[in-house]
């Protein structure tokens, strides 16, 4: 079949609540919003859809397999039939450990060489791409959105530090309890739940943070409106990943307004330069300074702006401006 310039791919909607899927669903549903012609498929209608029609996924291997591996030949029997754009979430690093970074770079690898077309949400990603031998061929940055809600400053400071998202080692709670308890702060907040396979895991970080004389309320699974409620309560938030691809956590503390304390890496500058005045970066050895200064004054941790760079309908503009770009 001749390739063809400039069509519209249908989008793929994955259900539930993983965090790509989530996102993969608002992408669409902001793409629709610029171009009302484009359509959505569930997972489980993808044999319907007729050989050769153009489609645009989100892939993290977690929403896509059981392993990196079935992760990866899913995908490659999806392209093989369909001509496929891709998005790709939490790119390979040095952090998934000497047992899964090889399996995971492989089966990232795979599926850009299988894409038409690959976007990643960060430069920082694109530099990883090639930091680890994942891929070298074009790809596009879209950074993933920040709409700032007007009712963000409305919330009475709860005296708590917050991390925000799913539990997993690496992802900073250590970091925050240890810089929490160096400020004198007693409490924290963990807006979310374990991530699959980390309850044990969160179970026995709630222990240590008890350890350092920091008590810890774990949240649970939110909506989006009892989320972003206690997000705006919380006195400091943190950002202190150690793993980090592109942080939609990040982009949810902006939303509602807060300024929080960011450990400074390359993903976190790049964020700070693309949305001036929304962060109080920060060197890992000067996280409890920064937020000893932040519980001093909770002014500091409101960003107090109502426009950034970057809101959905031009997230999706560039979207469909790549789709018409793309050879299928």
């Amino acid at each position: 079949m001749a390739r063809v310039m400039g069509g519209m791919p249908l989008l793929l909607a994955h259900p539930g609540t993983h965090g790509v899927a989530v996102y993969e669903r608002a992408v669409a549903a902001a793409a629709q919003g610029v171009r009302p012609s484009l359509r959505t498929v569930d997972p489980d209608r993808l044999d319907a859809v007729a050989d050769g029609t153009a489609l645009h996924v989100h892939f993290t291997d977690r929403l896509w397999g059981d392993s990196p591996e079935g992760a990866a030949r899913a995908f490659a029997a999806l392209a093989a039939r369909l001509p496929v754009s891709v998005t790709l979430h939490d790119v390979p690093q040095a952090s998934d450990g000497e047992r899964n970074l090889p399996r995971r770079r492989a089966a990232y690898a795979s599926v850009a060489a299988a894409a038409r077309g690959v976007v990643v949400n960060s430069e920082h990603e694109r530099a990883l791409l090639v930091e680890e031998d994942v891929w070298s061929g074009r790809v596009t940055s879209i950074p993933l959105p920040v709409a700032v809600h007007a009712e963000a400053r409305d919330a009475t400071p709860d005296g708590s530090v917050g991390v925000l998202g799913f539990f997993y080692p690496g992802k900073g709670h250590d970091e925050a309890a240890q810089a929490a308890a160096a400020a004198g702060a007693t409490r924290m907040t963990v807006l979310g739940r374990a991530s699959e396979g980390h309850a044990a895991d969160l179970e026995a970080f709630v222990r240590r943070a008890g350890d350092l004389g920091v008590d810890v309320d774990v949240t649970g699974w939110l909506d989006d409106d009892e989320i972003a409620r206690r997000g705006r309560a919380v006195s400091v938030p943190i950002i202190a990943h150690r793993h980090v691809s592109a942080s939609g956590s990040l982009a949810s503390w902006i939303g509602w307004g807060r300024r929080p304390v960011a450990v400074r890496n390359r993903y976190i500058d790049e964020m700070a330069a693309l949305r001036p005045g929304t962060l109080l970066t920060v060197d890992e050895p000067d996280l409890a300074l920064a937020v000893r200064d932040a519980l001093d004054r909770p002014e500091h941790t409101w960003h107090g702006q109502t426009r950034l760079p970057m809101s959905w309908p031009e997230v999706a503009e560039a979207y469909v401006h790549w789709w018409e770009g793309l050879t299928w």
